[in-house]
């Protein structure tokens, strides 16, 4: 109920919920009237008025008493837990639950228990975490949990998301920057420049960039793309196109591509811009688990497991 803008809706939806279990216990007493009697011949008057085959006819019987009572009954649970959990618009219950600290307390919970499996492993640095075998199995246990939603299973990434295996780091690959990228999250931004370059100076600067990395190239549109980098992407990139880490600015001399190499997927970049965001986990993540996500991670780069 947080959601909503106002009070009103509160008491909206309890006004629903009572009305609701009010018209069912209505309904069940207007019908609770006897089987229907058969006349002498055999016929009947009180009927549905649907008929099948002729002859084949719905009586107009009310419910068995055991389906009524099976109604009633659960009416009457219906209306014992509105008071107990909530469930009427803005009303709590006289319990108090929330299923936010019922969470909570499990997680604890959890949490106390496996502390203890923990504490080897914070006296220990990154490096020395991520050579434990046992460590590993649990680092890859969090990050299938937590990240590979986004990096894959294998952390092997996909377009828009870093390949975590390599040697290509876009903030850096040491163990305190693969913390504190877990910790606080990321927000790579690359400005669009529609406003400066057209289609096809940009399409000139992608084949810059191109060449940049060894890949096939126009040799003119090459010529004619680099006063256009220098004059744009320098600031960012630098001129040689090694990027800055301490920006999150891609290294552009390499193969290793985030949204693929084509002059396509390039001028796209320049002219509309990227911005990715690696959300913050240290609201969601114990020191613990952040600890050895981090060896985990670190080592998949470093060959740790070998």
């Amino acid at each position: 109920m947080s959601d909503f803008f106002s009070a009103g809706w509160g008491y909206y939806i309890a006004a629903i919920s009572l009305i609701g279990i009010a018209w069912c216990l209505w309904l069940l007493w207007s019908q609770r009237k006897t089987t229907v009697q058969l006349k002498p011949d055999g016929s009947v008057d009180d009927t549905t008025g649907h008929v099948w085959d002729g002859d084949l006819r719905e009586l107009n019987n009310p419910l068995p008493r055991w389906w009524a009572w099976m109604f009633i009954l659960a009416c009457v649970f219906g209306l014992a837990y509105l008071v107990l959990y909530p469930g009427l618009g803005t009303y709590k219950g006289t319990l108090q639950y929330t299923t936010r600290d019922a969470l909570a307390k499990q997680q604890a919970e959890v949490e106390a228990n496996v502390r203890p499996l923990y504490a080897k492993y914070m006296q220990m640095d990154v490096p020395a975490i991520a050579k434990d075998s046992q460590a590993r199995e649990i680092g890859q246990r969090l990050f299938l949990n937590y990240c590979a939603q986004c990096h894959g299973s294998d952390a092997g990434g996909s377009k828009g998301f870093p390949n975590l295996t390599d040697g290509d780091w876009l903030y850096g690959g040491e163990p305190d920057t693969i913390t504190q990228s877990i910790l606080k999250g990321r927000n790579g931004i690359m400005p669009p420049f529609a406003a400066q370059l057209d289609g096809n100076k940009a399409g000139d600067v992608a084949q810059y960039v191109r060449s940049l990395s060894g890949l096939p190239a126009d040799p003119i549109r090459v010529a004619r793309g680099e006063p256009l980098y220098k004059a744009n992407c320098v600031a960012c990139h630098g001129a040689g196109g090694k990027g800055n880490q301490a920006l999150g600015a891609p290294n552009l001399s390499d193969r290793t591509w985030l949204y693929g190499s084509s002059e396509r997927t390039i001028v796209e970049t320049i002219l509309k811009g990227r911005n990715n965001v690696m959300p913050a986990h240290e609201e969601i993540l114990t020191p613990e688990k952040v600890r050895m996500i981090s060896a985990y991670v670190w080592g998949l780069s470093n060959g740790a497991a070998r």
